[in-house]
Order: structure tokens, then C-alpha cells, then sequence
């Protein structure tokens, strides 16, 4: 039994080998003096289709990481957007998007080129003519895999208030022109490659994760807060649908960056591949840590979700170093993006009322600025004109990527097609956009109601109305207070049930006619009501 458990490692890999040969007759049975050449040709192809398919499972991970960080009631919505992104991003990577990222080397240096529409290849490029590591199509597949993900990271920003339809259409765009032509200037021998000292963004700190991360900011400022969100210097907390599918997505994505790394090698080469699936693992771990530490001195409690972006963020930040940065280098990026994620997802929140409901913001955009820094910080690479090298692509590349993603989502407010209605908002998009719930197949059989608990007249300070409405279910009774102030309205939410009033109408009297709409945590929405207040002399 015991020389039978030796034998399996060696019996697995002769295994692999006969299938290498029988996949690559014509590659791994060649001419006797290329065939070092050809096996780490076939290794190699094999490696990156590997890590291809790994990172298509980040898919997965971001699928169920955001699924469980949104509420309940926008589940599906999150669910069928990360379904489209990932099927819509192939096909215009290879539409338009490869030619752009990859158009030559008569582009070598420039700031814009492109090789022309589609995709194909002749004989040689799937043999080693193309590359000696590996074929055009497994060139093709493992980029196009890096493409749709930076569009998934602004899905989860933009969650819970945007229609799904022109999301698609910004993802359209974004993926056809914006990702591919700043890639073009780094990985495609564009202009940041082509400096003194060149830029360097190993697996893409900045050329996946930044990207994404600008949208990402772009996205919320011109969105806004969901409703509920803020209530004056109040911060509220939505509760998230389901943590334990949050921690599986973080799982999934954490295993899918040993190919979003180890594949950036473009080679199945024993050293470099193992030492960076190191790095990568020191950094995400590293970053658990340093949100740990980050929660306590900050939240002053072990947050689950902090802990969960925290594990990110060390991914995010050692990215792109990682087959430069030393061991314990690794580890001081990974656990200072820890601690960087905390602490900037609370500035955000609380400072500048920007409403990121997934993190992606503070993990992908600012632990990506980080890590980018880090190249020219320490290292094998670690030197001020690096460091120089750095600042100017992160700058360019973001600069870029920020303009791009406002001008698209600016647009698309201006013509009113970017929000969701509020009714709409707060029933929850899985309803009015797809027709069905996640958790339940129907809604419930008692809605919420509302009373109004306030009067109906009363005198105010600077035409402002307080009214104090109580939504009420078969689970109890919230009280939540609402400050009416002209037509502007701030919304306090607390446990579910959940209500919301505005006012419809106004008159010149200072009579408001105002409508109340209760909904449980679910999303299923109740019983509206209208009522009348009059401001007594109203100021201002």
C-alpha cells in the first residue's frame, strides 16, 4: 500500500505526459532536437488554458461575493449582470477589443493602434512561430478573461440603483474601447512600456483593477447614494443579503487568483510560477490580517465583510509585483492594503457619502494605487525613477479611465436613463426588472402597512415638516422619522420593516400632499398611503 501511494505522482504525471502527446501528436512527436522546445511549448499552453479557466472562475466569486453584499430584493438583478458581463465581454474582446490591446509592433511606443476587427490566426499561430510558451488562441482566451473582469468590479459599485439595460451599454463601451486602449499603452508595447524606465503593472494592480476602480468611482459619484443610505450626518446600514455567500465568493475569487497571477507568467516555468502563487497567497492572507487590525482600532469589532474585502485588497495590492516583491515585501503590501481598505472604505462611507455597497471602490481602485506604488517601493524593481514610472502610469491610466466612465455615466443621467425610479428602488430591482425574487417564489401574503403618527398640521422652523411614520407587519413595528424640507426629502431607514415618504405636491399655501409606501426586507412593498399637512406660516 505504502510503495503504491509513491507510485501515484509518478503514474499521474506519465499519465499526463501520453495525453500531452496524444492532444499534440504533431508538436510533442516533432523533430528530435526541438522537443525540449515543444514540451514546454505543450506545458506552457496547457498552463495558461488552465489559469484561463481559473479566472473564469473569479467570475463565480464575484457573482456570489456581490449577490451576498446587496439586499435581498436586488439579487437577481446582481446575479444576471455578472451572467451578461462575462458573455457579452468575450465577444467584444474579440470583436474589436484584442485588435486594440495587441495591434503589433508597428504600434510599438504609440498611444493608440489597432490590428483590425475579429479574431484569427494562420499555421503559426499555434505552433511555437507565435510564441514558445504558448498558442494565439490560448493568448486570446487567457486576456479576454482579464477584459471582462474589469468591467464586474463596477457592477457590485453601481448595485441596487442603476437599470440594468444602460449598464449594459456603459459595459459595452468600456470593454470595447477604454480597457483595451489603455492596456494597449503598457501590455500591447504602448507608450508606458516604451520609457526610459518602464512602467511595470505585472498582472494588473492598475491595468484590471484600477480600471475597473475609476468606473467604479465614476459610477457612484453620478449615481448618488441608494435611498436610505444617509440620513443627514446618519450613516445607515443596509443589510446585506447573505454573508456566508459573500465568504464563499471571496473563496472562490482568492483561488482563482493563483491563475490570474501564476497564468501572468505566460509560461508554465517551474520557479516563477510556484514563487508567485507564494506571493499571491502571502498577500492575500497578510491582508486579512491587516483588516483585522484595521476593524478593531477603527470599528472597535471583528467586521465579516471588512475582514472579507481585507483578503482582497492584499490580492489586489500585491498583484502587480508579484513576481518581484520579496517574501516579506509581499506580506507588508498585502497587510498595509489590509489596513488601507478599512480605514478608506470608513472615509468614504462617512466623510464623502459615497455609497459603494460592495467595497470596490477602496479594494480595487485605491489597494490597486498601492500596490502600483509598491513596485517602485520594494522590490527587485525598487528605485525612485521605477517609482517615477509608476506615479506616471497610474495617472495616465487613471486620468483616462475616470474621464471615460464620467462622461458615459453623465450622459446617460442627463437623459434620465441611468437611476432606477424610487418606487422601483425600493421594492427592489429583482421585481420591476426581472419579475422574480431570489428567496422566494412569491410575495408575501401580508404586506407591510403604514401609519402616520404625526399631525396633520403643525407649525415648522424654516419650512421644515417632521413626520413620523411607522411601518407595520406581521414581525413588528418600526418607527422611522422623515424629515420633509420643501420638496427635498432625507430618508431615515432603520430595522424592516421598512417606509418611505415624499412629497407629491406642494402648494403655494403651504399644503403638502404626501405619500407613504411600506415594503418588508424581502423587497415586497405594501399598502400606500396619501395624506395632507399644512406648514403654519412656512420660512425660507
Amino acid at each position: 500500500m505504502h510503495r503504491l501511494k509513491t507510485l501515484t505522482p509518478a503514474l499521474l504525471l506519465t499519465g499526463l505526459l501520453s495525453l500531452l502527446v496524444f492532444v499534440f501528436p504533431e508538436t510533442a512527436l516533432a523533430q528530435e532536437n526541438a522537443e525540449p522546445q515543444s514540451v514546454a511549448f505543450v506545458v506552457g499552453t496547457l498552463w495558461i488554458l488552465l489559469a484561463s479557466a481559473m479566472v473564469f472562475m473569479m467570475h463565480l466569486g464575484f457573482a456570489t461575493l456581490e449577490a451576498g453584499l446587496v439586499q435581498e430584493k436586488n439579487t437577481v438583478n446582481i446575479l444576471f449582470k455578472n451572467v451578461t458581463i462575462v458573455s457579452m465581454g468575450i465577444l467584444i474582446y474579440a470583436l474589436i477589443g484584442f485588435g486594440l490591446m495587441y495591434p503589433g509592433e508597428e504600434f510599438a511606443g504609440a498611444f493608440f493602434g489597432f490590428a483590425g476587427f475579429g479574431i484569427g490566426t494562420d499555421a503559426s499561430g499555434i505552433t511555437s512561430a507565435y510564441n514558445e510558451n504558448y498558442t494565439y488562441w490560448a493568448d486570446f482566451i487567457f486576456q479576454a478573461m482579464f477584459a471582462a473582469t474589469a468591467v464586474t468590479i463596477v457592477s457590485g459599485a453601481v448595485a441596487e440603483r442603476v437599470r440594468i439595460l444602460p449598464f449594459m451599454v456603459f459595459a459595452f463601451l468600456y470593454l470595447a474601447l477604454c480597457y483595451p486602449i489603455v492596456g494597449m499603452w503598457k501590455w500591447g508595447g504602448g507608450f508606458l512600456d516604451a520609457m526610459q524606465t518602464p512602467f511595470y503593472d505585472f498582472a494588473g494592480s492598475t491595468l484590471v483593477h484600477g480600471v475597473g476602480g475609476w468606473a467604479a468611482l465614476m459610477g457612484c459619484i453620478v449615481l448618488g447614494p441608494r435611498l436610505g443610505k444617509y440620513d443627514g450626518d446618519k450613516v445607515n446600514t443596509l443589510q446585506p443579503g447573505s454573508l456566508p455567500l459573500a465568504t464563499v465568493g471571496v473563496f472562490l475569487l482568492w483561488f482563482g487568483w493563483f491563475g490570474f497571477n501564476g497564468g501572468s507568467v505566460l509560461s508554465a516555468d517551474p520557479g516563477a510560477v510556484s514563487y508567485v502563487f507564494v506571493t499571491t497567497y502571502l498577500g492575500g492572507a497578510a491582508g486579512v490580517m491587516g483588516a483585522m487590525l484595521g476593524t478593531v482600532a477603527l470599528i472597535k469589532h471583528l467586521d465579516l465583510s471588512m475582514v472579507l474585502n481585507g483578503a482582497l485588497a492584499g490580492l489586489v495590492g500585491v498583484t502587480a509585483g508579484a513576481d518581484q516583491l520579496g517574501i516579506l515585501d509581499a506580506v507588508a503590501v498585502g497587510f498595509i492594503a489590509g489596513v488601507l481598505v478599512v480605514a478608506v472604505v470608513l472615509f468614504l462611507d462617512r466623510k464623502l457619502k459615497i455609497d459603494d455597497p460592495v467595497g470596490a471602490i477602496s479594494v480595487h481602485l485605491v489597494c490597486g494605487i498601492w500596490g502600483t506604488l509598491a513596485v517602485g517601493l520594494l522590490g527587485n524593481l525598487a528605485s525612485p525613477s521605477q517609482l517615477l514610472s509608476q506615479v506616471i502610469g497610474i495617472v495616465s491610466i487613471g486620468g483616462f479611465c475616470a474621464a471615460f466612465s464620467f462622461v458615459v455615466f453623465f450622459t446617460m443621467k442627463k437623459a434620465n436613463w441611468l437611476r432606477v425610479e424610487e418606487e422601483v428602488e425600493l421594492a427592489g430591482l429583482d421585481m420591476h426588472e426581472h419579475g422574480v425574487s431570489a428567496y422566494r417564489g412569491e410575495r408575501d401574503t401580508n404586506p407591510p402597512t403604514v401609519m402616520i403618527l404625526s399631525p396633520a398640521y403643525g407649525s415648522t422652523v424654516s419650512g421644515r415638516i417632521d413626520v413620523l411614520a411607522n411601518a407595520m407587519d406581521d414581525r413588528g413595528v418600526s418607527g422611522v422619522r422623515f424629515t420633509l424640507d420643501g420638496n427635498d426629502l432625507g430618508e431615515g431607514i432603520e430595522a424592516p420593516p421598512y417606509v418611505m415618504v415624499w412629497d407629491t405636491t406642494t402648494a403655494s399655501n403651504g399644503a403638502h400632499v404626501l405619500k407613504a409606501i411600506a415594503w418588508d426586507a424581502a423587497g415586497n412593498q405594501g399598502v400606500s398611503v396619501e395624506f395632507k399637512i399644512t406648514i403654519d406660516n412656512p420660512v425660507g
